[in-house]
């Protein structure tokens, strides 16, 4: 053998290797005498913890919720405000549009009196236009009757036609 080892060194190895195997036979011992003795406290202690594991979990959730949550309601107050902002336009151009459509009736009512006063006028115009037609017309036919000869009006004397109008009478005799 190429290697050899000092003479002390083997039963130091063995001595090692004797005592690791005893003070691993007596910790599990002591381990199974443990486990049998046990304090309450150390069982309730453990699952504490656990139970604070899990609630840790269980508000680590909650706050993910909280968080998709906010999140949510911030998408719908923005869309309740854009509602809100669409209404209250439509409600503007609808005031506008009513006040235009009242503007516009009293308008068309103004307009109305006025073409049925111009209308009246109208009529009123033709009736004295027809009027004034018709004594020109019988004018102009006692004209033209007068100027043929047709009518001869022969004038009684009047005592108060002399008076007022000599050439009158002196034409009439």
């Amino acid at each position: 053998m190429p290697f050899e080892l000092p003479q002390n060194l083997v039963p130091a190895l063995v001595t090692f290797v004797i005592g690791f195997l005893l003070a691993s036979m007596l910790s599990f011992l002591r381990s199974r005498r443990s486990a049998r003795n046990r304090d309450p406290r150390d069982d309730r202690i453990r699952s504490l913890e656990a139970e604070v594991r899990v609630a840790k979990n269980a508000a680590q959730k909650g706050r993910d919720e909280l968080e998709s949550f906010k999140e949510e309601l911030e998408e719908v107050k923005a869309g309740i405000e854009r509602r809100d902002n669409v209404i209250t336009e439509q409600q503007t151009k609808l005031e506008h549009a009513a006040q235009e459509l009242k503007d516009s009736v009293i308008k068309t009512r103004e307009l109305r009196a006025e073409l049925a006063e111009r209308a009246t006028e109208n009529v009123h115009a033709e009736a004295k236009i027809r009027e004034v037609e018709t004594e020109l017309s019988v004018a102009q036919a006692s004209q033209d009757l007068l100027a043929t000869g047709v009518l001869d009006y022969k004038f009684a004397h009047d005592e108060d036609d002399e008076g007022e109008n000599p050439e009158v009478s002196g034409a009439a005799s």
